[in-house]
């Protein structure tokens, strides 16, 4: 039997692992965390130190099992856990677990760190065994202990003054501030005219354009032209004085250098898997999860952009071997580290092995993907700068008139032969002039003037958060941590505080009224420099120049008296009723904005006296109006109307309530698949009153064959069911699967 037992949480870094221990090590998988706390008040006790009372997670239970049995036969007991605070508390709750059964006797326990899963790495950390690091834990302890304490004592507070079923939580309210503010910012939003004038230009047989950027020996600003009378009086006036032609008054050349960026961390991973590949984080974070465990690449959940001694050496090595020695600086570059507090001892996410180039790595389509885009930014980041050739030519119009075009070459890639990085949101009205290629020119040179164009442009509001711009607006405000990222964004997903358009969050009509709760009651704890304060002190923790009980102490004592005072104090109309300036049509009361179970509405303040409503958009004038259709109901033959509910607008019988016929606005999307239990319809894919997609047969309600998951038109190879249904999960992708519930029959999908 093994003498070694080695702990690590995935079965597939256990796989990894074992080709690079003897026979001597048995290496088994703990699947995670072991223990949490109970889901019930008083996991965390304030008046007994914030005594955590942790129960065995049910699922794990069976690998703790297989850990202490594993362990009778072995001397040591090695915790090979991820380097992080929470690789560290799994080992040491595997630790409590082991002891509390009286298994550890006699046992030599001893903590493994390494960063990246390769031979030598695994052998010399084998050889380098620590003790269990307390501050780590103590640091991940006091982090779990106030998500608990604000989850249950927020959570309640909602229910009763907003809607029951909604929780807040201590990184992700400030996450949800920032998209609220972002889309009243857009909503307030003001445009703005303005005029731009432009020459299109001809010379040498190439047609290229100029801007206007001096009138009447005046520097144009935005906003100098802002109308089109006067746009067209300077176009004409420019017009009138040249025939033709426009002189060259001035050439500038330069060149410049621009250096690649640096390796990535883990927000700058998310961001740029956002912006190239259209991953969201946690499918990023999936696949890179992957890649470690499969020894691709170092640990990726890292804020260091540091790279190894070794890492550097063999990197430079390969550059000269695939791109030559011109393309190789004199000196290694060095990356300054510019999250705050990040760990220098960690590495920048890389390739584990540089010669293992994307092309030929056998790896699933996510993985390769990614580690595609690893691997070209960490070869990139040591390569040799750029060269750009940059150029301005002025051009004169007329007396004090002046018109510039900028252009730009590359006289050497450098590292852009590898990577380039991508970019986040540009204003429209911001065009990149500096791509434009231009002819050569000389000071004094005349060329063709095709035509001035005057060309009308508004001013655009701030747009809405991508993952990635709010993973780097997140970073900037030093909100969460580079392992948090993933889950805020898809706990604000999960809550339904925000919903995905176009791939960019907007807050929905609940993410408003929970973000106003929040921020009049509760404003010291979604303020961003209280939260990026509060991740520092835990930061300060697990350096340990902080201790834990004194943090909690110090956040439990006015937050527990904030929660007590508006249980008592705050109406559950103070929060989801806003008064408008206008007075109920049918009662004369006073309208307000209020939260419904299909979100904002207009309605009276004297309900339920008054049952006067309107959609929040819908026009004050005419809100009992309901458009005509040019069809009859086929229930009593009166004609149908476009009618506005509380879930939004529908086809009604305009002999409502005598005829109660309804039918949605839009027909539902019709599957093609026969309904397995009638076997007369076919499935319809419809949606919820709450706007969730569902699958129901056409025969409603006479058949109420219903599901969740799209149905697909195979029968299950298992049971014979008629149909299977794709099942979609953020933690194990997509799934062929049978919806009948005694059947078990599931086989993975290609995304």
């Amino acid at each position: 039997m093994s003498k070694n037992l080695v702990i690590v949480e995935s079965p597939a870094k256990a796989n990894t692992i074992k080709k690079y221990l003897g026979k001597d090590y048995q290496v088994l998988a703990s699947y995670g965390h072991v223990r949490d706390l109970i889901p019930k008040e008083g996991a965390v006790d304030p008046d007994n130190n914030f005594a955590m009372t942790y129960q065995l997670v049910e699922r794990n239970a069976k690998h703790v099992a297989q850990i202490e049995k594993a362990l009778k036969s072995a001397d040591k007991l090695l915790l090979a856990t991820d380097p992080d605070r929470e690789g560290e508390a799994i080992s040491w709750h595997i630790y409590e677990i082991l002891s509390a059964r009286k298994k550890l006797a006699k046992k030599k326990t001893l903590r493994v760190v390494f960063h990246e899963i390769t031979k030598s790495a695994i052998q010399a950390a084998v050889e380098h065994p620590r003790d269990l690091e307390m501050d780590l834990i103590h640091a991940q302890q006091a982090r779990r202990a106030l998500d608990y304490l604000v989850g249950f004592n927020l959570s309640p507070l909602l229910w009763r003054k907003v809607r029951p079923g909604l929780s807040a939580g201590r990184v992700q309210s400030p996450a949800l501030r920032l998209i609220v503010e972002r889309e009243i910012e857009i909503e307030q939003f003001k445009k703005q005219e303005y005029w731009r004038i432009n020459a299109a230009l001809k010379a040498k047989g190439k047609a290229f354009s100029a801007r206007l950027v001096e009138y009447q020996r005046k520097k144009l600003e935005q906003f100098s032209i802002t109308n089109e009378k006067d746009a067209h009086a300077v176009k004409k006036d420019l017009l009138e004085q040249v025939d033709g032609k426009l002189e060259v008054s001035h050439v500038e050349k330069k060149q410049r250098k621009r250096h690649s960026t640096a390796p990535f961390i883990t927000s700058t991973m998310q961001q740029e898997a956002a912006r190239k590949l259209g991953f969201t984080a946690q499918r990023t974070m999936r696949a890179a999860q992957q890649l470690y465990e499969a020894g691709c690449i170092t640990y990726m959940r890292t804020d260091s952009t540091y790279l190894s001694n070794e890492a550097v050496t063999s990197l430079r090595d390969f550059i000269v071997k695939e791109y030559g020695k011109e393309n190789l600086p004199k000196q290694a570059r060095v990356f300054k580290t510019k999250t705050k507090n990040a760990q220098e001892a960690h590495e920048a996410i890389r390739p584990t092995v540089f010669t293992n180039i994307p092309s030929q790595m056998k790896l699933e389509a996510d993985q390769k993907k990614l580690y595609t885009l690893i691997w070209k930014r960490t070869v990139a980041c040591q390569m040799i700068h750029a060269l750009i050739d940059t150029v301005a030519i002025d051009f004169s119009c007329g007396e004090g008139n002046r018109f510039r075009s900028n252009g730009s070459t590359i006289a050497s890639p450098g590292f852009m032969l590898v990577y380039l990085e991508g970019k986040d949101d540009q204003k429209t009205d911001q065009t990149d002039d500096d791509a434009m290629q231009l002819p050569p020119l000389e000071k004094g040179e005349l060329v063709d003037l095709e035509d001035i164009i005057a060309q009308q442009h508004f001013t655009e509001p701030p747009p809405r958060y991508t993952e990635a711009s709010l993973i780097k607006t997140l970073e900037e405000y030093g909100i969460g941590r580079p392992s948090t990222y993933a889950s805020i964004i898809a706990t604000l997903k999960a809550r339904d505080y925000v919903t995905l358009t176009q791939k960019r969050f907007a807050p929905t009509d609940v993410g408003r009224v929970v973000n106003k709760f929040l921020m009049l009651y509760f404003t010291r704890y979604v303020d961003y420099s209280f939260t990026a304060n509060l991740e520092d002190s835990l930061d300060a923790v697990s350096r340990g120049e902080e201790k834990w009980i004194p943090l909690l102490e110090k956040f439990w004592q006015p937050f527990k008296d904030k929660v007590d005072d508006t249980m008592q104090n705050v109406k559950r109309s103070d929060v989801t009723q806003e008064k408008i300036d206008e007075k109920c049509p049918k009662c004369g009361s006073q309208l307000a904005e209020r939260l419904g179970r299909a979100g904002r509405f207009i309605g009276c303040t004297a309900y339920p006296d008054c049952d006067y409503t309107r959609n929040i958009d819908g026009d004050k004038n005419d809100s009992d109006d309901s458009e005509q259709l040019d069809r009859q109901c086929p229930e009593c033959g009166k004609p149908l109307q476009i009618k506005h509910g509380r879930y939004g607008k529908f086809i009604g019988c305009s002999g409502y309530p005598a005829c109660k016929h309804i039918e949605p606005l839009e027909k539902p999307k019709d599957t093609g698949v026969t309904c397995p239990q009638c076997h007369k319809g076919t499935i319809l894919q419809r949606k919820s009153r709450r706007g969730k997609i569902f699958y129901s047969c056409s025969k409603y309600p006479d058949c109420k064959y219903a599901l969740w998951d799209e149905p697909l038109d195979e029968p299950c190879p298992k049971c014979e069911w008629p149909i299977l249904t794709k099942k979609v999960t953020k933690t194990k992708g997509s799934k062929k699967i049978c919806p009948q519930p005694d059947c078990k029959y599931s086989v993975s999908l290609d995304e």
